[in-house]
């Protein structure tokens, strides 16, 4: 009932209004984040919910092994926000997820709008009222019967941390806010602010000394960091290539992803970084959801679920090789689901919103597996596919793409950016043959950014 338009940076926040023009119940395609109604719609008809309704929008799967929450958690209201906002917004989202998912073990990664001011991230060596202290000893606090007791210390220190999510496993959450191009504080050091990665690539060899694989999440894809850290990240992607089994990011709102090369010549596809949909409909986006491991599976191995759950109204199942010996605990395919409101906005008042699973990733696109260099070959393909491409940037925007259709330089901005998991580095995109320079290459995908 609110406005749906307005002269300020987010709508659907105001008073209620009549006619036409307003934000219908469930959410709203325009500069609107979602109602928390709707992202509780989403976690209740999830198998593993407390509250399952059983109804045709769920994904249908037996249960989650795992959630993935990729962080920001607050609306998109920057310039109106306080400590006591964002504390506020962080313990209702924690509280509803427990409360939906009930046993169910979520890792959480610190998102760029979870500080106030948004992105503003010091490094732990700032002390007293200027210091992260008050947003991470909120989390550990929140968050304590899904971490144990080390990762609650790192977290209360940098907002990073590792964790066990079965044996075989460990998963790896990343404070990617000491990369970002927005946080002032890394005018002071950008290399390594917080230590992070020095303290990564310990907990790395570690693994592959003791045989396990590992999960890396994080809010901003490494592409998106600063150059000197994100080339950093990199390096050490490559040399653990052996142990690092998947990476999975948010931010951008969208459904992409972020290949990595081996560094010797750049082309063979070492691993890739998934980047989940948002569930927020900000800006003109449909709703997305949430992402999940499923439950260890029994011998014979099956693949168990992961899911992960961005900030907005859409929500992504990842497919994963089990707990059994040997395992790769590599991702094996991922489907992606939403939610139509103009569907559900026009149900009768009291009807649950549907789900619906958008696609499924090596169906749509014909992969015969989900390693790395299945999505470096389905790049390739896309270069000379143009029905392919189009496919691609269909569900790019969760199947509600922009009126302007993607030409050939929005086309070659986008197929550089999926091959590249490092920032500004015009030899990931040679292969390609981009008719257009680097510069401009880098000047439209930067436009796409949202946050």
């Amino acid at each position: 009932g609110s406005a749906a338009a307005c002269p300020d940076p987010l709508c659907c926040r105001g008073a209620l209004r009549q006619g036409p023009g307003t934000a219908g119940f469930w959410g709203t395609y325009s500069k609107c984040d979602l109602p928390l109604h709707t992202i509780d719609a989403l976690l209740a008809q999830l198998p593993n919910s407390t509250g399952h309704t059983g109804n045709s929008g769920s994904n249908g799967t037996g249960g989650f092994a795992a959630a993935y929450w990729t962080g920001d958690i607050p609306a998109h209201n920057v310039w109106q926000q306080s400590r006591g906002d964002q504390l506020r917004a962080l313990r209702t989202v924690t509280a509803l997820l427990r409360a939906r998912l009930g046993g169910l073990r979520v890792f959480p990664a610190v998102g760029n709008h979870e500080a106030t001011p948004v992105n503003a991230f010091p490094p732990p060596y700032v002390r007293g009222n200027r210091s992260a202290a008050w947003l991470y000893d909120a989390m550990a606090e929140a968050w304590q019967d899904w971490l144990p007791p080390a990762a609650l210390h790192t977290l209360r220190v940098g907002g990073f941390y590792t964790a066990q999510v079965w044996p075989g496993l460990r998963l790896v959450s990343l404070n990617m806010n000491f990369c970002s191009q927005a946080n002032f504080w890394l005018l002071i050091n950008a290399t390594d602010p917080a230590g992070q990665l020095q303290w990564l690539m310990g907990v790395l060899a570690d693994a592959e000394r003791d045989g396990e694989k590992v999960h890396i999440i994080g809010h901003i894809p490494p592409a998106h960091c600063l150059r000197s850290w994100s080339w950093n990240y990199y390096r050490i992607v490559n040399r653990f290539e052996g142990t690092i089994a998947a990476q999975f990011f948010g931010h951008t709102h969208l459904d992409e992803f972020e290949l990595f090369y081996d560094e010797e010549t750049l082309s063979r596809p070492v691993s890739i970084a998934f980047i989940a949909p948002s569930v927020t409909t900000y800006i003109n986006l449909n709703p997305g959801a949430p992402q999940t491991p499923a439950a260890c599976p029994p011998s014979p191995p099956q693949s168990p679920l992961v899911l992960t759950v961005p900030p907005t109204a859409g929500y992504r199942v990842y497919e994963v090789a089990g707990s059994y010996p040997g395992s790769s605990h590599a991702v094996l395919d991922h489907e992606t689901f939403i939610l139509n409101l103009t569907v559900a906005n026009a149900a009768p008042p009291g009807t649950l919103p549907r789900w619906q699973r958008l696609y499924s990733a090596r169906k749509a696109y014909g992969l015969p597996a989900a390693f790395p260099a299945d999505w470096d070959r389905l790049v390739r393909r896309m270069q000379d596919d143009e029905q392919l491409f189009q496919l691609f940037w269909f569900h790019l925007h969760k199947g509600h793409p922009p009126r302007e259709p993607c030409g050939g330089p929005c086309k070659a901005a986008l197929l550089c950016a999926l091959r590249s998991g490092r920032a500004a580095d015009p030899a990931l995109c040679r292969p390609l043959r981009p008719a257009l320079p680097f510069p401009r290459i880098q000047e439209l995908w930067q436009q796409r950014r949202l946050c």
